[in-house]
């Protein structure tokens, strides 16, 4: 079953301005925004590289240029859990991090399944940042029977009929889809029926899913065609024939 982390030593005393951690509280008490949730990892991100860096306290506006936004939205943000910080000090780097930590669910190790082991399930498999993250991968799922038993990242590929067992055994929550589109719909339904109530999905198509049921979408393809968008605006003038000009790097030859 999924096992509770301990934090990295206890929370420091509240500097911020807020109330210590409810140990009885449940990530999303508060009902933060969709907005305020999406950044709240970057600005997880931000803090562990200013903890790393030997930094202790910080202000909104330092938080803000590393994590790539404004001054204003920190505030805002980090208002939905009760930090204000301590005027004219800051943050305390070590006390935020462990109230979004928290906040997001990320004081526990949460035992992940990845389905579907081609070239991007295979690199998922290998990605080291998710156990540093709290995501413990335990299982790599795959209906092909030439890829079962194939290692990658001290795992071995398993038949996807084994999937009940994995997620019952594990105590699996959330699960990885990196299957061809016309399979994804199928493995899905699968992972809902076996208790699995989280998807973070990378097949090129949408699935359906029970309410109950938080579906994630990474498209990348489509995150390229959007930057071919912006591309094409950068240019002066379009190619033609090309459809996509030269932008910043140069002038069309005469």
């Amino acid at each position: 079953m999924t096992q509770r982390r301990a934090p990295q030593g206890d929370p420091p005393g509240v500097t911020s301005g807020g109330a210590p951690p409810d140990p009885t509280a449940t990530p999303g008490d508060k009902g933060l925004p969709e907005a305020t949730l999406a950044r709240l990892p970057v600005y997880l991100r931000a803090l562990a590289a200013l903890a790393d860096a030997g930094t202790t306290t910080c202000s909104s506006e330092a938080l803000a240029t590393a994590s790539g936004v404004t001054g204003a939205k920190v505030r805002k943000d980090l208002s939905h859990l009760g930090s204000y910080g301590t005027r004219g000090v800051g943050y305390d780097v070590s006390y935020l991090r462990y109230q979004i930590a928290r906040e997001i669910g990320l004081t526990q190790d949460w035992a992940v399944v990845v389905v579907g082991i081609g070239n991007l399930g295979h690199a998922l498999a290998n990605y080291s940042g998710f156990r540093s993250r709290g995501f413990d991968v335990v299982a790599l799922l795959d209906a092909d029977h030439e890829r079962h038993g194939e290692e990658i990242g001290g795992l071995r590929v398993r038949p996807f009929d084994d999937l009940e067992g994995v997620v019952a055994e594990k105590g699996v929550t959330i699960a990885v889809i990196a299957t061809p589109a016309a399979a994804a719909q199928q493995v899905a339904d699968r992972l809902v029926a076996a208790g699995v109530t989280s998807i973070l999905n990378f097949a090129p198509a949408v699935i359906a899913v029970p309410d109950g049921v938080d579906v994630r979408k990474v498209d990348l393809s489509t995150e390229l065609q959007i930057l071919a968008y912006h591309e094409q605006r950068k240019a002066p003038s379009p190619r033609a024939g090309r459809g996509v000009g030269t932008g910043s790097r140069g002038e069309e030859s005469a």
